[in-house]
């Protein structure tokens, strides 16, 4: 689905990522560790196109991204939902527009009944109406998650996707991927939270990945 063959990546005039080799298997659930400025959310742009390795390989759905034009990122990108760490949306449209909006960028159209299900799903069917400025960080969390599969992709990637929340509400979107990954989605989640991570193990089988020395280990069982 997503491999990455001794992939680096260079930042700054340094390398911040080295030597990286690794595949995220259809169906396959995945946490990456690693402290601030580690590379975390790097990785996640190399995993979804948004940067190019500087040397190695990233292969999508078995395309070289460098050899991807800019329509067949935008077409890749349609089966990769992202949950980024600092949601950003569009103030002056209805919460429910915006979870429409991958689809309206794709020139389909949304329906009206999915998007209602779907907001349901996240728990946000009553604020299908409101505006992104009065939601608190759970429901702004809650509502990336679904505008992230709206497209029904393959793949989501979600970089600390708890990080502003509690506890009870990082409990609630963490099962929501949960149950999107027994659906037969492949997760990976970036987060510095090991209580998340050892909350999630008990529910699936989580491979816990980390960043160290420029490059990706598996974590041992300390976590």
């Amino acid at each position: 689905m997503i491999a990455l063959e001794n992939a680096a990546y260079n930042y700054g005039g340094g390398e911040l990522l080295s030597d990286i080799s690794l595949r995220l298997a259809p169906g396959s659930f995945h946490f990456l560790t690693g402290p601030s400025g580690a590379g975390k959310t790097t990785f996640l742009k190399l995993c979804y196109a948004d940067l190019q390795p500087t040397s190695g390989r990233v292969t999508i759905f078995d395309r070289d991204v460098r050899t991807l034009t800019r329509d067949d990122v935008a077409l890749t990108r349609r089966r990769i939902g992202v949950v980024h760490q600092d949601c950003q949306f569009l103030d002056h449209l209805p919460l429910a527009a915006n979870v429409m909006l991958p689809l309206t960028v794709a020139g389909k159209m949304g329906d009206a009944q999915d998007v209602s299900d779907l907001l349901g799903w996240v728990g946000l069917s009553q604020l299908a109406d409101a505006r992104p400025p009065s939601l608190s960080g759970g429901e702004r969390q809650r509502a990336a998650l679904a505008r992230a599969i709206i497209t029904g992709p393959d793949v989501i990637l979600a970089d600390e996707p708890t990080g502003n929340l509690d506890w009870e509400m990082s409990l609630r979107l963490l099962t929501l991927l949960v149950e999107l990954n027994r659906m037969g989605k492949t997760i990976l989640i970036a987060t510095h939270d090991l209580n998340l991570i050892r909350q999630a193990k008990a529910q699936v089988a989580a491979r816990v990945l980390r960043i160290r020395n420029r490059r990706i280990q598996l974590a041992g069982a300390d976590l």
